[in-house]
């Protein structure tokens, strides 16, 4: 099954509504890592004494609420050549932006799973799947480890992921089978790399960019999980041209979207609702007549589970704002949270001196001018 696009499109302004013309002589670069409060910086002119500066950032962007993330396009101001430092003052227009892990312009997500060691879980998969069709990127898949399994496991993963709407990427580390296609689908894109912890993320990097040297753990043996070995997010230079970010693994990762924008994470469903049209606008493609949705495929009862968890985030967040708006949240001995009435505006609160006193004082003058009368 051919995939179609995702029509989900991220919302995105200039995080500075003031930014000017970048001029010829400006000092411009992209965050390739941050760490506390310093910012890795490479810059675009390649004619400068070095090509990558330590920074800071601009209290004034802090002020404003301005956050620099990893993979940001910069202005920067103040540059030291000698001590290879300089000050953020500007974050330019972002292409795409992504909250977790925190980068910003990418341009496709890089989902790797393993093989073996540990083993893909088809509704893991299907999560992370669903999560990086959120974002609105491209949407690649990899499945690491391949040197552990034999063909027939190769060719069952990948024709079932074609059915799911993705082609897949069998790939080993060990002895680069694979890697070649891998760097061609790379070249000249920003790919942020995700994946359950110990599937390989680390050590494909390693392969691709040598000098990146990222630290790597076993997996561990009785429960077959892997060993968080990314702590933050950072860029690495590909040898062919592009960006890759390796990010922190976890290995259930959290779904946001909301009942409609849900349906569209699925190209499964892209597919169907391409070719036809259910009967209702506002089908959740469970139960309705006239679905074009609901059938016998794969997916489908994923789909019903994550809507489920949908709806039921949704019914929370509306009852946590009906609340907030008749109690108020104060928190207790030994930080715990409670929410308490709140009581009605102006009802129970006494009078001020100042007030009385200016009541008083317009009541005589009131009298006053009836005697003159």
């Amino acid at each position: 099954m051919e995939s179609t696009a995702n029509p989900l499109v991220m919302p995105l302004s200039n995080p500075d509504p003031g930014q000017t013309t970048i001029t010829a002589d400006a000092l411009v670069g992209s965050v390739l890592a941050m760490q506390a409060n310093y910012y890795q910086v490479r810059l675009d002119n390649t004619q400068l004494p070095t090509q990558q500066l330590l920074c800071t950032c601009r209290a004034r962007l802090k002020k404003l609420g301005q956050r620099v993330m990893v993979g940001d396009r910069v202005l920067l101001e103040e540059a030291d050549w000698a001590d290879q430092r300089g000050v953020i003052s500007q974050v330019l227009l972002r292409q795409s932006k992504l909250e977790r892990p925190p980068v910003a312009n990418a341009d496709q997500i890089l989902l790797v799973f393993a093989l073996a060691q540990p083993a893909i879980e088809p509704y893991q998969l299907s999560r992370f799947l669903i999560k990086a069709e959120s974002t609105g990127l491209n949407v690649l898949v990899c499945l690491s480890k391949a040197d552990l399994v034999s063909q027939e496991e190769h060719h069952h993963w990948c024709d079932r992921l074609q059915t799911w709407g993705y082609r897949a990427l069998p790939i080993s580390s060990r002895n680069t089978n694979g890697l070649d296609s891998l760097e061609q689908a790379l070249a000249n894109q920003m790919t942020v790399v995700s994946g359950p912890s110990g599937v390989g993320k680390s050590s494909l990097i390693n392969r691709l960019i040598p000098q990146a040297q990222l630290r790597v753990a076993a997996v561990s043996g009785k429960l077959e999980r892997g060993r968080h070995t990314t702590r933050h997010v950072e860029l690495f230079e590909l040898p062919n041209g592009g960006l890759i970010a390796d990010t922190p693994g976890f290995n259930q990762p959290e779904l946001d979207c909301d009942p409609i924008a849900l349906a569209l994470c699925f190209p499964e469903i892209r597919q169907r609702l391409a070719t036809g049209s259910c009967q209702f606008n506002d089908c959740s493609h469970r139960d309705e007549p006239g679905c074009v949705v609901r059938g016998n495929w794969e997916r489908y009862s994923d789909y019903l589970a994550c809507l489920e968890e949908a709806l039921t985030r949704q019914q929370l967040q509306s009852a946590s704002r009906s609340a907030e708006t008749v109690l108020k949240l104060k928190t207790k001995r030994r930080g715990q949270a409670q929410y308490e009435p709140k009581l009605a505006m102006k009802k129970y609160r006494r009078t001020s001196r100042r007030s009385e006193h200016q009541t008083l004082s317009q009541e005589l003058e009131g009298l006053s001018l009836d005697e003159a009368d």
